[in-house]
């Protein structure tokens, strides 16, 4: 129920937005763009998906030997449908993806469990530092006066508390997360059934994540490298977006701005597709940057349109390898 409250309030949120900016706006600045500018604001993600999808496979290792490229990124792609379309702070889509490694291509759930734990800790280390990067950008291009110096401030304090939780979560896995949270369950007499009976692939998991911090460290920090160029890839967007609207912008404030933003939609990973806190968060953020108010909601605007694209190509994704698990299952099934 409260999801839905959320989803309303942005939803209001967004509209009061493109009321006080003024629709008449919004569609002058829109129109100027062509098919042609909006094929070409799409591909920044498009390599933001499959570097990403690089930085998964580097550090699942050898079960992905029969796992091709392109089925991997379709795989991660169905699952970060989930992530952008449910409150469950980016992190939803994770199971699916290991359940589709195992039913269409055998990869063990110990093996699958872990490396998508390993991945999105090593892509948020990435988003940290690519963060603290452009905080730091920030800070040089717009002072410590005023307001900006204040924005940055309490973003400096946020990501400090980020870090923290990331070096808290890597601490925990090397102490076995699952076991840990099964531990911390029976000490408060919670019984989850689901989790009692998935222990033993749980502890599993624990096993394969501890062994490949202590003998794997090389894919770890090539991981972190890998999706680290993908949040680059997010600054190209920027860069792409603001210049298609007439802007001048400089690569260093394109990357400050993407990472701002990419630090603005986490903060709001409680409301669904962080509908409204995301438009809002950029029209303020791009103001900070003194673009006009017309800009920064013709900008937030493009960026969810390219996130209902990657919806649409997730589902169809989705679609794509359950029917493969169904066929498979058909063969199995057929008399030999």
């Amino acid at each position: 129920m409260l999801r839905y409250i959320l989803l309303g309030f942005g939803l209001v949120v967004l509209c009061l937005l493109v009321w006080n900016v003024g629709p008449g706006n919004i569609y002058e600045a829109a129109s100027n763009l062509g098919l042609s500018t909006l094929f070409l604001i799409l591909i920044p993600s498009v390599l933001m998906y499959v570097i990403e999808a690089y930085g998964w496979k580097i550090v699942l290792g050898q079960a992905a030997q029969g796992v091709s490229f392109w089925s991997l990124l379709t795989i991660r792609t169905a699952g970060e449908v989930v992530n952008m379309t449910t409150p469950t702070a980016f992190i939803g889509g994770e199971p699916l993806k290991v359940y589709l490694l195992n039913k269409n291509y055998q990869v063990p759930i110990s093996e699958g469990g872990a490396s998508v734990v390993i991945a999105k800790t090593t892509m948020t280390i990435a988003e940290v530092v690519y963060i603290l990067g452009g905080v730091a950008v920030g800070f040089w291009l717009l002072g410590s006066g005023a307001s900006a110096g204040q924005t940055i401030a309490a973003a400096l304090l946020s990501v400090g508390l980020l870090v923290c939780s990331i070096v808290g979560f890597v601490f925990i896995q090397q102490r076995g997360l699952f076991a840990s949270i099964l531990s911390l369950f029976q000490k408060l007499q919670i019984r989850i059934q689901a989790l009692e009976a998935q222990e033993e692939h749980l502890r599993s998991i624990d096993h394969t994540i501890l062994n490949f911090y202590s003998e794997h460290r090389r894919p770890f920090y090539a991981s972190i490298g890998v999706y680290f160029v993908g949040w680059l890839a997010e600054s190209l967007e920027v860069f792409g977006i603001i210049y298609a609207l007439g802007g001048s912008i400089s690569f260093l404030a394109a990357i400050s701005i993407g990472a701002f933003a990419v630090f603005i939609k986490g903060g709001a990973f409680f409301i669904p597709g962080s509908l409204g806190a995301q438009e809002a968060g950029n029209v303020l953020l791009l103001q900070a940057f003194g673009y006009s108010d017309v800009t920064g909601i013709t900008f937030a605007l493009l960026r969810r349109f390219r996130e209902v694209v990657w919806i649409g190509i997730g589902l169809v994704c989705l679609a794509l390898v359950g029917k493969r698990r169904l066929s498979k299952g058909h063969r199995a099934e057929s008399p030999s």
